[in-house]
């Protein structure tokens, strides 16, 4: 199985690509990608040489261009897609259709990936995006278990690739609104998830306040680290009913996703890739966690047994989870 890394810098594409990576995505420095942060993402130069490292070192370039065009103003997501093309990306992730129908006409040769932005979850639609615009890998949300990727595959030619590590969203992947209604920037349009512009931290009676868009998201104890605010896990009062108001993670906990131990299960399923979240996270960072999934997609190829632990200190909240693969849905 291919394992996909993040690299939110050039930095990190260097990182990524020496510490074993197959492939690397990154995106251009503007709202095309769903990554739009300051200080994050290429240049057209910087994307040109990344590309040309990492091909001198035989790993793959997937260039992300996975948020949604305004209506009428497609023209950067277009150069997007034809810049990505110039620089010798080996393909481009998208999410929207009619930037897909854009790219298999005017970059007939250029290989197109479906982002997990457009949440296809099924082989149907799967299937629709494979035949109408050439689709040949869909990047799977992050709802689906086991089984159901193996019932995908096989009622589907099309590549499959699943997230393995890194960060959960409350939400099916294209669809928050949560951050948009704090803000006003969308993740799946502007391609920001609480940015960092609408970010405040004070310290009041006593305690540090995270805020995001002017709502509270965070209240910690003075000398506690306090978390970024993102709204899916900030921590809220909610009534009880006949019980009392309960105070905690009411969307989501922080917690990340690691299916280390389910890798031979996901090839089993016929899963041809496996990705890594985190092109927000530094150089070291995506070293560790490529060094740690290529030693274990080298184990799983050998049969030996899945490496455990490794990973521990780089999960959000030092906690870890399965997600929804081997959820069993009440």
């Amino acid at each position: 199985m291919e394992l996909v890394c993040p690299a939110g810098t050039p930095a990190a594409l260097r990182a990524a690509v020496e510490a074993g990576a197959h492939a690397v995505y990154c995106g251009f420095a503007d709202e095309t990608n769903a990554r739009n942060f300051p200080g994050l993402n290429f240049s057209r130069d910087e994307m040109a040489a990344g590309i040309a490292h990492a091909h001198a070192r035989g790993a793959k370039v997937l260039v992300a261009i996975n948020t949604f065009p305004r209506a009428g103003e497609a023209g950067l997501w277009h150069r997007a897609v034809a810049d990505a093309a110039a620089a010798g990306a080996d393909a481009v992730i998208l999410a929207d259709v009619g930037l897909l129908a854009h790219a298999a006409g005017a970059h007939p040769g250029l290989r197109l990936h479906l982002s997990v932005q457009a949440a296809a979850a099924n082989a149907d639609a799967i299937n629709f995006y494979a035949e109408t615009f050439g689709v040949r890998r869909v990047v799977l949300p992050r709802v689906l278990t086991v089984a159901e990727i193996a019932a995908i595959n096989r009622e589907t030619d099309c590549e499959t690739e699943v997230f393995v590590f890194g960060g959960l969203c409350v939400m099916a992947e294209g669809r928050c609104s949560l951050s948009s209604y704090a803000t006003g920037l969308s993740p799946n349009m502007n391609g920001v998830c609480s940015p960092a512009s609408h970010v405040d931290y004070a310290e009041r009676d006593g305690a540090q306040e995270a805020r995001l868009g002017g709502f509270l998201i965070h209240r910690t104890p003075r000398g506690m680290s306090v978390p970024y605010p993102t709204l899916c896990k900030g921590c809220f009062t909610a009534p009880g009913g006949a019980q009392k108001a309960q105070t905690g993670h009411i969307f989501e906990d922080p917690v990340s996703l690691d299916a280390t131990d389910l890798i031979p299960a996901l090839e089993k399923a016929g899963v041809r890739a496996l990705k890594i979240e985190g092109r927000q996270r530094s150089r070291a960072y995506v070293a560790q966690v490529v060094q740690a999934f290529r030693a274990a997609v080298e184990a799983a190829g050998s049969g030996a047994p899945m490496p455990h632990g490794i990973l521990a200190r780089l999960t959000e909240g030092q906690a870890a989870t399965t997600g929804a693969y081997a959820k069993t849905w009440r």
